[in-house]
């Protein structure tokens, strides 16, 4: 149970709640599948079967559910359309926009429950003790999402943003220039640089060699780098953004190879992968955070209009 992305929050060190306090608030927006009329649901599940909460070794595993009905608008477009072609061949007349909106209302309000339903989940670990969220989302918009069911379910969310000394396109600029990633860390072979002026002109590597003039030049010319690959103590590779956003991660062989070597069934391996997980967590992230510069002292409260670095 990999994540594929992190979206990091500052939660106090150590959070106070309850595990038990936690799985009662959440129950609060348990998911229940859309009904017949509901275009969108949104709902905590099990992520492993049992409680709200799923647990190990002091680490804490939500899941968001969400569950949409899939009604494109050109299908309702079509139909009104017909619709509205007898309407106007019955009275002699086309029907006017109030009469269109009529039809368009009930023409969804028929084709809805026909409709595919789609349903993606989204999971956020919680370390209390040290004092993380992260949400496994591909970007902040849809981290918010979650971010959003979690208040309206919790009494209180202390969720601040990561603020570090440096701004990751900072901080990925000097790296380029000077040739060298931070201690711990390699720079891989993709990169994307773009320019601050509003032509936003912008140049994109990949698995293409990032040393030598040629990026130097881009650098010196005003173009920041946006997305740069980077691997972390031959462990962890991942593609951090200019908003502070860790994709594309790959837990390298060496960590899987370990999470399997004493996990025997479905649920072993489970636990064991998210064991494992959440302790390189506990060193990558603070690396991270030290190559960016260090963390702040009193990060401000979290909002979706502000990058969490």
């Amino acid at each position: 149970m990999w994540f594929r992305n992190l979206q990091l929050y500052r939660l106090p060190a150590p959070w106070k709640l309850e595990l038990s306090a936690l799985v009662e608030q959440l129950a609060r927006g348990r998911f229940v599948p859309c009904g017949s009329q509901d275009p969108l649901s949104r709902g905590w599940v099990p992520p492993r079967g049992g409680e709200l909460v799923h647990f190990v070794g002091g680490q804490w595993l939500l899941s968001l559910a969400v569950e949409q009905r899939l009604l494109p608008s050109s299908v309702v477009n079509d139909e009104v359309k017909e619709r509205a072609g007898k309407m106007a061949a019955e009275q002699g007349y086309p029907p006017g926009r109030k009469a269109l909106r009529d039809l368009k209302d009930q023409v969804t309000t028929e084709l809805l429950p026909r409709a595919f339903l789609r349903r993606r989940k989204t999971p956020v670990w919680i370390d209390p003790v040290h004092g993380w969220l992260g949400v496994d989302a591909p970007s902040l918009m849809k981290a918010e999402e979650v971010l959003e069911h979690l208040r309206q379910c919790l009494d209180d969310l202390p969720l601040a943003l990561v603020k570090t000394q440096h701004s990751p396109a900072a901080a990925m600029s000097g790296w380029l220039a000077a040739g060298d990633a931070p201690a711990g860390f390699t720079v891989d072979r993709d990169c994307e640089l773009k320019s601050t002026d509003e032509e936003k002109a912008a140049v994109r590597y990949v698995r293409h060699p990032l040393e030598g003039d040629e990026i130097k030049a881009h650098l010196t010319a005003g173009k920041l780098p946006t997305r740069l690959a980077l691997t972390w103590d031959d462990r962890i590779s991942f593609v951090l953004t200019e908003k502070g956003e860790i994709k594309r991660l790959a837990f390298l062989d060496v960590i899987k190879e370990n999470a399997g070597q004493d996990a025997g069934n479905a649920e072993e391996i489970f636990d064991a992968e998210f064991a494992l997980m959440a302790g390189e967590f506990a060193r990558f992230i603070p690396a991270l955070l030290e190559a960016l510069g260090g963390e702040q002292a009193a990060p401000e409260a979290a909002s979706q209009d502000e990058p969490p670095f």
